[in-house]
């Protein structure tokens, strides 16, 4: 299996992960309501429901991330350097793709201090009690995999300055 593959494989792979997670909490979230509508029929809200919405959610983003990476799908602006030259483009790209790594190798870095400090104090959620390292873990994951495809496309886009002509990445139907 070539780098390339294994890479798309773990965006992927994280994509799908946090869309299940995010039905998941839909799911959850709409039989909450449902709940609260019919409690005088002996129903009632999800236990917990915001903690599992905030948890959920906040590993969805992370989860995302490698495939939006991947994509080129992040907002750009293109008013001004679609009237500059193909090579200024493709530096502007290198360098875009090296601060994106660095935000998300610094957030994976801070994820995992967080991580620590929440399994040192042993700090759980208010209502349902389970350990909050727990998310930080999940979402720590989830940016290590934004880091590693952040790192190849890093890469790509230097093999692309370098070639002279856009590489052929998976996915590259973002529009901007």
């Amino acid at each position: 299996m070539t780098l390339s593959k294994i890479v798309i494989w773990l965006a992927r792979a994280l994509a799908i992960l946090g869309g299940i997670v995010l039905v998941a909490v839909t799911v959850m979230t709409v039989a909450s309501i449902t709940g609260r509508v019919f409690i005088r029929l002996g129903l009632g809200p999800v236990p917990g429901d915001f903690e599992l919405v905030q948890a959920g959610v906040g590993f969805a983003i992370f989860a995302f991330l490698p495939w939006c990476q991947l994509n080129r799908g992040h907002a750009s602006v293109d008013i001004v350097t679609s009237f500059f030259p193909a090579r200024a483009n493709r530096i502007i790209d290198v360098i875009a793709e090296v601060l994106m790594t660095v935000v998300l190798g610094l957030i994976a870095w801070q994820l995992y201090y967080g991580m620590r400090d929440k399994l040192a104090y042993s700090e759980t959620s208010f209502i349902l009690q389970y350990p909050v390292w727990w998310i930080y873990a999940a979402c720590l994951l989830a940016a290590i995999g934004a880091v590693i495809v952040s790192v190849y496309m890093t890469f790509v886009r230097i093999g692309e300055l370098r070639d002279g002509a856009p590489a052929e990445t998976p996915g590259q139907g973002a529009v901007h």
